[in-house]
This record gives C-alpha cells, structure tokens and sequence, in this order.
C-alpha cells in the first residue's frame, strides 16, 4: 500500500495504535488468503480471508484484485458458470453465497460481481439462477437476493418435491442496495437505482430510480429535469 493511499485511509482521528492494529489484523488475513487462493481457479491479485471463512469447491472460483471475505462468510462456488469477482470486491461477515446444496443435488448457474462492488454482512445470494452483480454497487446488511421460485401447485406433493423455476437477478452499475431488501427472481435493477431499506423487489426498476416499499415501487428519479 503507498504511502499516499495510507494517508488517505486513515485520517488525523487514527491513532499509531490503532493503524498497527489494522495493519496486524490485514497481515494475518493475508496470511489466511495465500493459501486459499491456491485453490482458485483465478486469483488476479491479492486475497485476504478473515476468521471462520468457508469456500468450498474454490477450484470454480475467479477473483481480481484486492479480494476481500470477512468473518463467517460462506461461499459454494459449485456452479455451472462459476463464482467470478471482479477487483476490489468485498464479501462481508456472515454472508452465504449459494449456487448449490453442498450435499448434492442440482446444480445451480453462479454468480458474477463487478469492480468495487460489495456484499454486506449476513447477506442471502441464492444464485441457483444466474446473479449478475455491476460495478460499484453498495450492499448493506442482511440483503436477500433469490433467484429461483419453488413449485406449490401439487396439493398431494410436499412443497419440497414439486421443484424449481430457475430464472435470474440483474443489479446494474452503480446501484444502492440498502439493507434489509429482498430481490426475487428475475427483476433487472437498473443502472444508479436506489433501493430503500426494507424493500421487497418484484418487478423491473428503471435506471436512475429510486424505489421503497412491498412490493417495491418507485417513488422519483434521480434524473432532474430542466
């Protein structure tokens, strides 16, 4: 890290103290990441991997640089298309990516997340559809994003047995996701929308909205016209 870019990080109101702190807490998590990112598929640059972390099937797992997965993250990366990450991408505390029970069963599409993208802690990505995540899109906690919807027709089947639709979710760049959202399967969030805390996502939202409630509707733009 230059010296510039430390400067920038930690303001007058860090103490020495504290930076070494950090700086001790980053080395081990470091430490953590060389040797998971042996079993990547793709690592671009570097990883670093907090406590508790679980990844399994990382051979289906490409990341770009400056990975990031905080405590108690879960990632199943068994996925037809893989689990891809782009630079700069965060995955917080106790978050669970999962394309596919990890005891068998289908298998599910994956995941792709742009540059400076983040998931926020305790966050749900089912992404037995595919879930394409687009640059620079902040996720607070407890966001779930679901992309398939069970069969319930059957009233002589258990619910469990009747099976899936597979469908997608598209968040586009710049997006918002405040914590707390539900995203159902095969809504296209559009590009530098905002989604508020609480909200359930069903359909489309147009780029540039901004969109609360159950189900989610938009309540403006953020396009302001002359």
């Amino acid at each position: 890290m230059e010296l510039n870019t430390i400067k920038e990080r930690f303001s007058q109101n860090w103490n020495k103290k504290d930076i070494l702190l950090t700086f001790v807490t980053m080395a081990v998590f470091f430490v953590r990441g060389l040797v998971k990112k042996i079993f990547f598929k793709k690592a671009g640059g570097m990883v670093l991997i907090g406590r508790g972390v679980s990844i399994r099937y990382a051979h289906y797992l490409q990341t770009g640089k400056d990975f990031i997965v905080e405590d108690f993250a879960e990632i199943n990366c068994k996925s037809h298309q893989g689990i891809i990450a782009g630079d700069r991408v965060t995955i917080g505390k106790y978050a669970i990516i999962r394309p596919s029970n990890a005891y068998g069963g289908a298998v599910g599409e994956g995941l792709k997340i742009g540059n400076n993208s983040s998931i926020g802690p305790f966050a749900y990505i089912g992404c037995s559809g595919f879930i394409e995540i687009g640059n620079n899109v902040i996720m607070g906690p407890r966001v779930g994003i679901f992309s398939e919807n069970h069969h319930f027709n059957n009233l002589d089947l258990p619910i469990k047995e009747q099976g899936v639709d597979r469908s997608f979710v598209t968040i586009e760049d710049d997006c918002w996701i405040a914590s707390n959202v539900v995203i159902l399967a095969g809504v296209t969030i559009g590009k530098g929308s905002v989604i508020a805390s609480g909200s359930v996502v069903t359909k489309d939202i147009p780029p540039f909205s901004v969109a609360a409630g159950i189900p989610a509707k938009v309540i403006k733009s953020r396009i302001h016209k002359n």
